[in-house]
């Protein structure tokens, strides 16, 4: 008889109530809101003092230097300081005296102007002109039409109108105060800008340890290692970013101002130097500044043939050293995509005007920096980032699961300039068909694409069978040990091609010169056919014939049946076995009983199985060799061609 307590009737399992959804969004939103319309309405004072903060990133060096050879501190500071001061008062009295010069002959610039316009008017641009005015002047009269009916209607019969009188505007007398006011205003107000910018970098650049060690200790106390690098890679992206950029847009500045001396275009050094300040604003800012030189050109020449020099220079000066120059100097110093720089730039022109296209880029460094190395804001490096947001074994998975081997051979293509086939497959093909057995074993893999994906596998071992496995050639692509990986480039270790070759068919022993002396046989597993001829080709190359067979070839009915002719040691693939290595002991010992004395290889492509790290659960199971990499794999199989002991169990 059941007892009360096991007839009572269980209660209903209890629920957690759900969270308030979206209640972490909204609070993220909202400070979002908060920070922006901060940074909108206080721009007057965040913009001064971003300013400063970058200058000091650019001067920087130059204290760093003036320090090295023993000035000081304080003086080092000063004539760092003194001397951007000059750079900075030089460029504008430059600007000032050009565009006076330019405002002088502006007379003589629109009269040649209004000819050449005369011109224009006397051939097709003309006669569609006098079409156009033409029609204006129809328009023109109907509505005089209409205002005059209207006007009858509103007077009446009598005709009178009322009579318009004569309104006199007298302006007050500005004062002396108000005057002083409306002329020095818009000098004064840059000249304190600057002044404030001046007295900051100053402050910052002699506070430069003190203030790290604050925010060190503000941020990071907890983690001293990641906040070093953290701010160690900060400051290395946007000093270099800043030099760099200054190096290059002098460099444009002065090949613009030399090739429009050589054009004839009036006032180069101006454009030069107009141009040098306006690339600072990503993609666009050559162009535009481009805009009034070739104008003034149009101005001045009468012909079209300088108009069309000078809109050539720009054309081609500002691609060659956006796009080849830049790239081989500086490389991706920034680490942001062409897409973040676009957006932000427009977001932080929005925001503080000029200024902020200027500023856009170091802002956005800062924020990509800050996914690199904090956790919580890891989609900044995802959204921003120059780098690959998914690893590549994710990559490989995924064009395998959509049917695109084009894609997946383009991508290790890509990456075995880098490695050799053999570390590809393993780190790489291997983990992605894991991905892809795990995920059919959840049910959330269909047969269809399953199917497809060993379509593409095999595609993609037949497409690298004439690719040697080796070292490839040093690119010359120069590695920065500090550079931080994303979390798509973590965890891919690099590992080297197989060393040597098998020898000669005649110098291997008796039963090692057949044709295909390995039979490389796949587990149960749907895709441990895949790794078998992954395994198999790299033999291959590495002078040992193999061969592939299916499990189904290796199953209890047809085991009796294997070929084994020629077979001098045997290899089994799984990339899963599922914590059960009951039906690879039973598979162990079919073939044991089909061929006895034959050695067998068991590679366990996943890292952490029992079976590799016990060495009792290897006796019992019966393998003589475990490996969890194709490079151990082919390794083994050479030592067991050379005549080499392999018995032994291999941790």
């Amino acid at each position: 008889m059941p007892t009360d307590e096991m007839a009572a009737p269980r209660p209903p399992a209890q629920v957690p109530p759900p969270l308030v959804p979206g209640l972490r969004g909204l609070l993220t939103l909202a400070v979002g809101v908060v920070l922006i319309a901060a940074l909108y309405f206080g721009r007057e004072v965040f913009i001064p003092l971003v300013l400063a903060v970058l200058l000091s990133f650019v001067l920087a060096p130059v204290v760093n230097l003036l320090r090295w050879i023993k000035l000081g501190r304080v003086p080092s500071v000063i004539v760092a300081v003194l001397l951007a001061l000059a750079i900075i008062g030089g460029i504008g009295a430059l600007i000032g005296t050009q565009v006076a010069g330019l405002a002088g002959n502006l007379p003589q610039y629109q009269a040649t102007v209004q000819k050449k316009f005369a011109g224009l008017q006397e051939g097709r641009l003309g006669e569609a002109n006098r079409i156009i005015a033409k029609f204006s002047h129809q328009v023109h009269d109907a509505t005089q039409k209409a205002d005059a009916a209207g006007t009858t209607a509103a007077t009446g019969p009598t005709g009178d109108t009322p009579k318009a009188q004569l309104v006199r505007v007298q302006e007050p007398e500005i004062s002396p105060l108000a005057l002083a006011e409306k002329v020095l205003g818009p000098i004064l107000e840059p000249l304190t800008t600057v002044g404030i910018v001046l007295v900051v970098v100053v402050f910052l650049l002699l506070q430069r340890e003190d203030l790290r060690n604050r925010m060190i200790r503000l941020f990071g106390s907890g983690d001293l290692h990641r906040t070093t690098v953290a701010m160690d890679d900060a400051a290395s992206r946007l000093g270099t970013y800043f030099l760099a950029q200054l190096g290059m847009n002098a460099a444009f500045g002065v090949i613009v101002g030399v090739g429009l001396w050589f054009i004839g275009v009036p006032n180069p050094l101006l454009w030069g130097v107009f141009s040098a300040l306006m690339r600072f604003v990503p993609y666009i800012g050559a162009f535009i500044s481009g805009v009034f030189p070739v104008a003034l050109a149009a101005a001045v020449d009468p012909g079209w043939s300088m108009v069309i020099w000078t809109a050539a220079l720009f054309l081609i000066a500002e691609p060659v050293f956006g796009q080849v120059i830049e790239p081989l100097l500086y490389g991706h110093s920034t680490g942001l995509s062409p897409f973040a720089v676009i957006v932000s730039t427009l977001f932080w022109g929005f925001l503080w005007g000029p200024i902020g296209l200027i500023l856009a880029t170091p802002f956005t460094v800062c924020l990509v920096v800050l996914g690199r190395h904090v956790d919580s804001l890891e989609f900044l490096d995802i959204l921003l980032g120059d780098r690959p947001p998914l690893t590549p074994v994710e990559n490989f998975y995924q064009r395998m699961l959509a049917g695109d081997p084009d894609e997946v051979r383009d991508l290790a293509e890509t990456m075995l300039k880098e490695r050799s086939l053999s570390s590809y497959y393993d780190e790489v093909a291997l983990k992605g068909l894991q991905l892809a057995a795990n995920d059919f074993g959840r049910g959330v893999v269909t047969p269809a694409q399953l199917e497809n994906i060993r379509a593409s596998s095999r595609s993609l071992v037949e497409d690298f069978e004439d690719h040697a496995d080796a070292e490839p050639a040093d690119t010359g692509k120069a590695v920065n040990p500090n550079e931080t990986p994303t979390l798509a480039e973590r965890a891919h270790p690099k590992n080297e091609a197989v060393p040597g070759q098998a020898p000669s068919r005649e110098a291997l022993p008796e039963p090692w010169r057949g044709e295909a002396p390995v039979l490389c046989v796949a587990g149960r597993g749907p895709l441990d056919e895949a790794s078998s001829a992954m395994l198999a080709q790299l033999l291959r190359k590495h002078g040992l014939g193999a061969r592939v067979a299916g499990h189904e070839a290796v199953s209890r009915d047809r085991i009796r049946d294997l070929d084994l002719d020629g077979v001098a040691m045997v290899c089994i693939s799984y990339l899963d076995i599922s914590g059960n290595p009951a039906h690879l002991r039973y598979l162990l010992e079919r073939l044991k009983r089909r061929a006895p004395g034959m050695p067998v290889l068991v590679g366990l492509w996943p890292v952490g199985e029992k079976v590799l790290t016990d060495a009792a659960i290897g006796r019992q199971i019966g393998a003589d060799v475990y490996v969890s990499s194709l490079r151990e794999a082919v390794a083994a199989c050479l030592k067991a061609a050379q005549g080499e002991t392999g018995s032994a169990l291999a941790a």
